[in-house]
């Protein structure tokens, strides 16, 4: 099994004794030191705040509770403060920083978001200043600031000893009681495409952390903590928590970000990527935007090996606000509260509701809705500006908080809509799979359900009186200006929310598409895709409708798509019956135009839900033509196929155009072969009479 690497000493009984304990199974690694405890250490960690500074005065008061009672716990931030609410859009990252300065973190991170102004005028002198001011060290082995023109004053690539708060370096030790921590840190190379890091230079997290193992382990320090924001199970191609707990050994703790995953207890792995047992590494994660407080205890043993941890989340929100904290706050909260109440530039034309079953027919949560239909096409075309394969967009119904009235829209408008502050992300799924997330979209209505989809780019009709799960009739995505069928072998992208791109409300789709590596960060904030939509793509004038982009059909079957009118053959010519009588128009057998007879008309009203169902068929020619219709009963000889034709253009049989040349003169034929066959008859009588005479 993978063990730690050992430094160069002759063999002691110590030594031997590792040595044979690396032999046993994971398991026992994994248990408590049959001579006791050799070391403990304490973690709270944090990740993913996304500029969500009013809960930190909470966050405050939850670090001091659990310092009162170990006071030589460590605080390690995981990333991603920058970018999500109106505090970042003014203040770039001080409201936070204020706060976070008052809780004595020991290291932090950066995430891709802290790169999001890179390319602005700016550049990272946001980041910069963040840096300068903050009163803790930065770690991360695999980003170099070094040739940024804002940041490269605080940067120092090396493993050290003295780390210095406003600096940022590969690695950094912390000693705890007389043992000696080595920290580093990991950002995802994903922040290459989802961010914009201009002159930050960001390399392989893998190598990069073979590379702080294994200078730690010159130093002579065996217990090793990397703080990353990589992803606790993202994205394959560019690396996670659980492919670098397997890949590098040595890594002891990994207190993680960027999937805003909630790990409400340690996961440990005792696996490499292979299979093989190897020396436990401890992954933990606090979830999202300052909710949680992780909490970490974990146990070494004399040469620096897990033998045991035990973590949770404490719930901030539930903790009283730090009082200073709050006064500190304050001088931020008024700014951001005036801001709020700004305009946004756009102006609704008419109300939008966000109708709930509670107070309405129709919900947000079952029905197509105007908002619904603004939001997503907002997703699809911002996610189409980086991503141009995207076809589709949907929006978890659930995700929608809050309806915009009438007139200017204002920035608090806008958030309070999308509260959440998601980013947006790409999957790529195959028709099958879109529809079997379908399928999960629907499989409560009429009722109610926070999963339920809105959507863009595409429109599908379902049958909410069939089983769930076998309710999905048809599918069709947009391809230029017209819908075409979804086909279930065919790969398509489409946009979503991070939430529901990593199986929220349940998506096991979703979920195995992302544990597939098939789902892409865009780096985007969903509110800021909304506003920047509304303002710049439909230059303020914001008028959405219901376009029939979904459709329940209630039970009634789909109407057919009408085959084009089939014109008389000539090479069949159409023969009328010299016996055969003209129908009366006005007789009561005579049955309305047939459907076939007319072509099918591309329907103008796409809020028609009837005109939308004949857009939902996948068998166009569904309805048999004319010519292969039983004719009985319509004024035909029903022992014959000759057809009488009628002036009459409600008759089955008009065909709006005159009887063919080669059928008037077979008439006129068969009329002349009768009247000299009836004369050589009177003639060959008279002949015989006359004979006889």
């Amino acid at each position: 099994m993978k063990g730690k690497k050992r430094f160069k000493f002759s063999l002691s009984s110590a030594a031997i004794i590792a040595i044979l304990s690396s032999i046993v199974l994971p398991t026992s690694i994994y248990a408590a030191d049959e001579n006791g405890e050799d070391f403990s250490l304490t973690i709270m960690h944090m990740n993913d705040t996304h500029a969500r500074v009013e809960p930190l005065p909470n966050m405050v008061t939850a670090v001091k509770e659990v310092r009162e009672q170990k006071p030589d716990a460590l605080l390690f931030n995981a990333g991603d403060v920058f970018s999500g609410t109106l505090y970042f859009n003014q203040f770039q990252g001080q409201a936070d920083l204020a706060l976070l300065n008052m809780m004595d973190i020991d290291a932090m991170t950066f995430g891709n978001h802290e790169f999001d102004l890179g390319s602005s005028e700016n550049g990272h002198a946001s980041l910069s200043k963040f840096i300068e001011g903050a009163n803790f060290p930065f770690v991360s082995a695999n980003v170099d600031l070094s040739a940024d023109p804002f940041a490269s004053g605080r940067v120092s690539n090396t493993f050290t000893e003295e780390a210095q708060d406003s600096t940022v370096y590969d690695g950094m030790v912390k000693e705890v009681n007389g043992e000696k921590i080595g920290i580093f840190g990991l950002t995802t190379e994903e922040t290459l495409m989802t961010s914009s890091p201009v002159d930050a230079q960001i390399t392989n997290y893998k190598a990069e952390a073979e590379r702080a193992v294994a200078s730690f382990e010159e130093m002579g320090i065996d217990k090793i903590v990397a703080i990353t924001h990589l992803g606790y199970d993202s994205n394959p191609a560019v690396g996670n928590d659980l492919m670098l707990a397997e890949q590098v050994d040595g890594i002891d703790v990994i207190v993680g970000g960027h999937s805003h995953t909630q790990l409400n207890e340690p996961t440990v792995v005792t696996t490499d990527e292979n299979g093989a047992a190897k020396d436990p590494t401890v992954i933990v994660q606090a979830y999202q935007y300052a909710q949680y407080l992780g909490e970490l205890d974990v146990n070494f043993n004399e040469q620096g090996v897990v033998t045991g941890s035990s973590g949770h989340l404490i719930d901030v929100t539930q903790k009283q606000a730090d009082p200073e904290a709050l006064n500190t706050l304050s001088n931020y909260k008024s700014e951001v509260d005036a801001v709020s109440n700004q305009e946004t530039g756009a102006i609704a034309q008419k109300p939008l509701t966000n109708p709930r079953l509670t107070d309405s027919n129709v919900s947000v949560r079952a029905n197509e809705t105007e908002l619904g239909n603004l939001i997503t096409d907002a997703m699809l075309v911002k996610a189409q500006e980086k991503m141009p394969e995207v076809s589709i967009a949907m929006q978890n119904g659930g995700g929608i908080r809050a309806a915009i009235d009438q007139g200017p829209i204002t920035v608090g408008e806008v958030i309070t809509v999308l509260p959440f502050g998601n980013d947006p992300a790409v999957v790529q799924l195959t028709g099958d799979e879109i529809k079997q997330i379908l399928e999960y979209s629907v499989r409560l209505a009429p009722e109610e359900s926070g999963g339920f989809l809105q959507v863009s780019g595409m429109k599908f009709a379902y049958d909410s009186t069939k089983e769930a799960g076998s309710r999905i009739v048809s599918m069709q995505v947009k391809t230029g200006e017209e819908y075409v069928d979804i086909s279930p072998d065919k790969s398509y992208y489409v946009t979503t929310n991070n939430f529901t791109a990593k199986g929220g409300d349940g998506y096991e789709v979703f979920a195995q598409a992302y544990a597939d590596g098939r789902v892409q960060d865009l780096g985007e904030i969903d509110w800021e895709q909304f506003r920047d939509y509304m303002v710049e793509d439909l230059k303020g004038v914001v008028n959405p409708v219901i376009e029939g982009r979904i459709t329940d059909l209630l039970g009634a079957d789909p109407e057919p798509i009408e085959p084009p009118v089939e014109e008389p053959n000539e090479e069949d010519p159409v023969t009328p019956d010299p016996n055969e009588e003209t129908p009366d128009p006005d007789d009561g057998n005579d049955q309305e135009e047939n459907p076939g007879d007319k072509p099918q008309e591309d329907p103008k009203d796409d809020n028609n839900p009837t005109d939308e169902d004949k857009n939902n068929q996948d068998d166009k020619d569904s309805t048999p033509p004319p010519s292969s219709q039983n004719n009985e009963g319509n004024g035909s000889n029903s022992g014959g196929s000759i057809v009488k034709v009628s002036d009459d253009k409600t008759s089955p049989a008009y065909s709006g155009s005159k009887l063919p040349n080669t059928a008037t003169n077979m008439y006129t034929y068969m009329l002349a072969g009768a009247v000299l066959l009836a004369a050589g008859v009177v003639i060959f009588i008279f002949k015989r009479k006359k004979a006889k005479a």
